[in-house]
């Protein structure tokens, strides 16, 4: 079998497993409050939405296991042939619009930390944040779980700087770093509270962390239900509020110094626009198909359904 040949072969052998009923298990706690308490918010498929009662955390059950989790990210993750429902249509395309939002978030960045220090990015996909901290002066490192998409941060930042495998085995020195960075990330772990310990450990005393992750508490969310955008249920596991994620930090050994929707958004194009468009009905993508000729002008959105929080390690 030639080498593509073998990749094809792989990435089936990867989406057979994601339809393996083998490989799910179901959820019986809050990952938060350790309550078994819960109502469902409502079912797709397999998968139920679920509210613990205790503390409001919202999360998916059932979700793969330990061992099969990592099998959502492959090639097919970030070139899916649905991206409403998993990962990206062609992530790697789209590298000029994140640059191009990750170098609008380095006003947040500078104004919890005016000088370059030292940067671990976590989760870091291509390296995007990586590139643009570079630039600015930082000095980064990154760690990537898939090393389909890892591979790319590698060629743009050398092989010194990022660890492709999971953040426990990262070879990285802890208490080091002046900023450690989680973009879309807490929702994707399987357990959130011992993740952010560890991600936090990095920081030096007097560093910060930077998270963002989606707010089911947002207007946007609560007006669309379970068409919301963010609703993808092999990936997003836990879908965190305001009230939740605070304790999320509370309980990892943090205390936050700013929350903000204002940094959430992001450049996307019209392509992207009537991709997701088809998740809310899909006669929205047949209505929005004169726009297809400008499907690569590109545009700012903030639907402020995203959350940015900024903390530190409580003394």
């Amino acid at each position: 079998m030639n080498p593509s040949g073998e990749a094809r072969e792989k990435t089936f052998r990867r989406e057979r497993a994601l339809e393996d009923p083998s490989n799910f298990r179901g959820i019986d706690t809050c990952a938060l409050c350790g309550s078994g308490k819960r109502r469902e918010r409502f079912e797709e498929g397999i998968f139920s939405v679920v509210e613990c009662t205790s503390c409001g955390l919202v999360y998916v059950t059932p979700r793969l296991r330990s061992e099969a989790l990592p099998l959502v990210y492959g090639e097919g993750y970030w070139s899916s042939e649905s991206p409403k429902d998993r990962g990206y249509a062609d992530y790697r395309s789209e590298a000029p619009l994140y640059l191009a939002t990750f170098e609008r978030r380095m006003t947040l960045v500078r104004r919890h930390r005016k000088k370059p220090g030292r940067a671990l990015d976590i989760g870091c996909a291509a390296g995007f944040f990586l590139r643009v901290l570079r630039d600015h002066g930082w000095k980064v490192s990154g760690v990537e779980l898939s090393p389909e998409i890892g591979a790319m941060a590698v060629e743009a930042l050398g092989g010194e700087a990022i660890h492709l495998g999971t953040l426990d085995g990262a070879p990285f020195e802890k208490e080091a770093y002046d900023l450690v960075s989680l973009w879309d990330v807490i929702e994707h772990v399987e357990e959130p509270v011992p993740f952010l310990e560890e991600a936090a450990s990095f920081l030096k005393p007097d560093g910060i962390l930077i998270l963002e992750t989606q707010n089911i508490d947002s207007l946007f969310a609560r007006v669309l239900g379970p068409k919301w955008q963010h609703f993808k249920h092999l990936e997003h596991l836990y879908h965190f509020s305001p009230r939740t994620i605070r304790r999320l930090f509370q309980e990892a050994g943090l205390e936050v110094l700013e929350s903000t929707s204002r940094f959430g958004g992001k450049y996307i194009n019209i392509g992207f626009l009537r991709e997701r468009a088809t998740r809310v009905h899909p006669i929205l993508s047949f209505l929005l198909l004169p726009l297809k000729p400008f499907d690569g002008f590109r545009f700012y959105a903030n639907p402020r359904d995203e959350m940015v929080l900024v903390g530190r390690r409580t003394p």
